[in-house]
C-alpha cells in the first residue's frame, strides 16, 4: 500500500499553493473534496497546473493546484 500525500505551502501573498503527486483510487474523492472544501473556504481564485509525468515526484516540478486567496490571480 503507498501513501498518499498533499503537500501545500501559503507564500507571502496569501496564496496557497497545493502540490500532490497521483492520489491513488481509495483516497482520490476524499482528497478532491478535501481540496474543494479548503478553496471555498479561503475564497479568490482557483488555477490547476498539470504537471507531466515525468515531474511528477521530481523536486523542480512545479504546483498542481494553486489558489489565489486574496483575490490576486497567478
Amino acid at each position: 500500500m503507498t501513501n498518499d500525500s498533499i503537500q501545500y505551502e501559503i507564500l507571502e501573498d496569501g496564496t496557497i499553493s497545493v502540490t500532490t503527486d497521483q492520489i491513488s483510487g481509495v483516497n482520490h474523492v476524499s482528497a478532491d473534496k478535501l481540496l474543494k472544501q479548503l478553496f471555498e473556504l479561503a475564497g479568490g481564485e482557483v488555477t490547476t497546473k498539470k504537471r507531466s509525468r515525468l515531474a511528477v515526484g521530481s523536486s523542480l516540478s512545479q504546483a498542481l493546484h494553486t489558489h489565489a486567496s486574496d483575490g490576486h490571480t497567478h
